[in-house]
């Protein structure tokens, strides 16, 4: 049996009435789903209360327990809704447990300064880099769903250590309809940076906590292709600190990335 693509998974959760949808151990990482579609469902179960259409601004996640394939349920609610921003929270339940809580502002537009951003863009091109299906043996099984490749050193696994993480990626699916949750999901694909330091994998590694701004509304952004740029600034006792940007492929800046996270090994 066919998995089911993320587009289907976040269409049953955006139609249905109790707000639960469901997915399959294809989109995990040992024992829960990878981060980005686990924050996707409460995203979209925020969406859903906006009365009118307003791009996310900025994101906080709190990764709390794991969500195990099958049935999710997110809880939303409003916290405040003002003339230009809605504050939200969304958390996601799995079998009456609370796994995941998140917090987000969405904002309509307003005039202000605007700030170039794409100076120094200039990335390896993807021919130059590692594929995923060509090191899919150290990587975790949801990337079957995105193409990619990693580029500039900085390999999961790759016993040559850096601080830096450098990759191309795309949702294989078609994301039309689900814009936001498609560029949330792109930027939670890095694994901990400091994995480059390492042999041999897998080693299980989870995030603690995510904050992701929005430079620009996810709505305007026509790329499929991403390019990932991440920087480990901190590692010690067992969690790493690192921070990345999200370009689309003409170099405009989209996204500003920062997480907390933990590995065991």
């Amino acid at each position: 049996m066919q998995s089911a693509d993320l587009k289907s998974i976040l269409r049953q959760l955006e139609e249905s009435a109790d707000n639960t949808t469901s997915f399959d151990e294809s989109w995990s990482q040992g024992r829960s789903a990878y981060g980005g579609i686990a924050t996707a469902f409460a995203v979209t179960g925020m969406r859903k209360l906006l009365t009118s259409p307003k791009p996310l601004r900025s994101l906080m996640v709190s990764f709390i327990a794991p969500v195990p394939p099958g049935e999710v349920k997110v809880e939303a609610s409003i916290q405040r809704q003002g003339k230009n921003v809605t504050q939200m929270s969304g958390n996601v339940i799995c079998n009456g447990e609370l796994c995941l809580q998140a917090m987000a502002a969405f904002g309509n537009p307003r005039e202000g300064l605007k700030v170039s951003t794409n100076e120094d863009f200039n990335p390896s091109p993807r021919e130059s880099g590692v594929e995923f299906k060509d090191h899919k043996k150290r990587v975790p099984g949801f990337l079957q769903f995105f193409d990619g490749a990693w580029v500039d050193g900085g390999l999961p696994f790759g016993g040559k250590p850096s601080n830096e993480l450098n990759l191309w990626i795309r949702h294989k699916a078609d994301m039309s309809g689900f814009e936001t949750e498609k560029l949330v999901t792109i930027c939670d694909i890095p694994p901990p940076v400091i994995l480059s330091y390492l042999e041999k994998g897998p080693i299980p590694s989870s995030s603690l906590s995510w904050s992701l701004e929005f430079v620009i509304p996810p709505e305007e952004i026509k790329s499929d292709w991403f390019y990932l740029e991440f920087v480990a600034e901190a590692a010690a006792n067992g969690y790493t600190q690192q921070s990345g940007k999200i370009y689309d492929e003409t170099g405009q800046l989209c996204a500003l990335s920062r997480q907390c996270m933990v590995y065991f090994g």
